[in-house]
C-alpha cells in the first residue's frame, strides 16, 4: 500500500505545483498588462501637459490672441488662455497666408512656425529684429507679448 500512497502523494505534489505555476503565469501576464495601462497613462497625461505653447504669455495675453484668431482666423474653440493645438492652428493658417509658413496646419509650434512668427513681428511694430531662426528665444518672446497686448486691445 505504501507504493500507492507515495504515487498519489507525488501526483498531488506534481499537480500543485502545476496549478501554481499556472497561477504565477496568469499573475505575469495581468501584471504586464497592468504595467502597459500604466505606461500609455502616463504618456497620455505628458503629451496633453505639453500640448499648451504660451511662450512666455499670460493667460489673459493669450485670451486676446485666442479672439483675434477667432475673429479673422477660424479659430473656434474655448478663449481660455492656453494656446494649445487648436489655436496653433488657427495660427498657421495666418502665418501660411501671409508670413511664409510652407508647413502643414498640425499646430504644432515648431521651428518652421517660430521663424514665420518671426518674420510677422518682424514686419510690424512688435520689436523684433533678431534672426529668423525659429527659436523662441528671448526677443522673439518679447515681441510675441507685443503682438498679444495689442491683440488684447483690439479683440
Amino acid at each position: 500500500m505504501r507504493p500507492n500512497t507515495l504515487k498519489r502523494t507525488a501526483v498531488s505534489i506534481v499537480a500543485a505545483a502545476g496549478i501554481a505555476a499556472g497561477s504565477l503565469a496568469g499573475a505575469t501576464v495581468s501584471s504586464a498588462a497592468a504595467d502597459t495601462t500604466v505606461k500609455q497613462t502616463a504618456v497620455t497625461g505628458e503629451v496633453s501637459t505639453l500640448a499648451v505653447y504660451n511662450f512666455g504669455l499670460s493667460s489673459s495675453q493669450a485670451k486676446g490672441i485666442q479672439r483675434w484668431l477667432a475673429a479673422r482666423w477660424d479659430y473656434n474653440d474655448s478663449i481660455d488662455g492656453q494656446l494649445g493645438t487648436n489655436s496653433w492652428k488657427a495660427f498657421q493658417r495666418h502665418l501660411k497666408a501671409s508670413h511664409g509658413y510652407g508647413g502643414s496646419i498640425d499646430g504644432i509650434p515648431g521651428s518652421n512656425t517660430i521663424k514665420a512668427l518671426q518674420r510677422k513681428l518682424s514686419q510690424s511694430s512688435y520689436g523684433y529684429d533678431g534672426p529668423i531662426d525659429g527659436i523662441a528665444g528671448p526677443g522673439t518672446r518679447a515681441a510675441f507679448k507685443k503682438f498679444a497686448d495689442w491683440a488684447s486691445s483690439a479683440y
